[in-house]
């Protein structure tokens, strides 16, 4: 079973004035999560600007980070894409970096049919099939909601490992509890969610404020 912890943050990333990326902040940032409450990094998903960064600057993200907290907490690559074949090409590049899993977003703008999720998502694990891979659903930025039943058969394939729900549906998230192996792991998209959805059987939260609150997350999901 894979576990990557209770609370994964979604780090920011840092940018100098002229709007390049700050690698030494970046570090210092990654350093610093990892000794307060973080259990892994997710780099390049949204909080950390994913949509205005290049390839290259991601992938030089992913290097840094990945040396900051090397041993001390688990890297997890934002490689997501509405086009699968760039997916296909950024998350098969972070496996080959040696990071521990990579984030999934639902395709944005495109609003494919569930069948066309599924199709996408298969195909991105079946590029990487040693990496796991965690689905990311948040219908309010993407335009489409990755419905349970999509999920469930999603989580048959087996470098699936978890989910980042973040529709803010908790009816959503028990059925998809209920219809998941056990070990199939349900992460809080939203902090103000983390503890309700911990009630129905979520494993912990791909969280924002643990930048500021990461050793009072981990007490209360502990």
């Amino acid at each position: 079973m894979v576990n990557f912890g209770r609370v994964l943050t979604a780090m920011v990333t840092p940018f100098k004035e002229d709007g390049s990326v700050n690698y030494a902040v970046a570090e210092q940032l990654a350093a610093h999560l990892a000794q307060n409450g973080s259990d892994a990094l997710v780099v390049c998903g949204t909080t950390g600007e994913s949509p205005t960064l290049t390839w290259d600057e991601e992938y030089e993200l992913f290097q840094v980070v990945q040396r900051a907290v090397a041993g001390k907490a688990k890297v997890i690559a934002g490689t997501g894409s509405n086009s699968t074949k760039e997916a296909i090409a950024a998350t098969e590049k972070a496996a080959k970096l040696g990071l521990d899993g990579s984030l999934q977003v639902v395709p944005y703008y495109n609003k494919p049919p569930q069948e066309g999720l599924y199709q996408h998502f298969l195909r991105v694990a079946q590029s990487c099939p040693d990496l796991p891979l965690i689905l990311y659903n948040i219908p309010g930025r993407t335009g489409q909601n990755l419905q349970p039943e999509t999920v469930t058969r999603l989580a048959e394939i087996p470098n699936i490992v978890a989910i980042k729900e973040a529709s803010g549906n908790l009816d959503q998230v028990s059925q998809i509890r209920r219809t998941t192996p056990a070990e199939f792991q349900i992460y809080a998209g939203d902090d103000s969610l983390t503890l309700p959805l911990l009630a129905i059987g979520a494993a912990g939260v791909i969280s924002v404020a643990s930048h500021l609150v990461g050793t009072q997350l981990q007490q209360m999901i502990q």
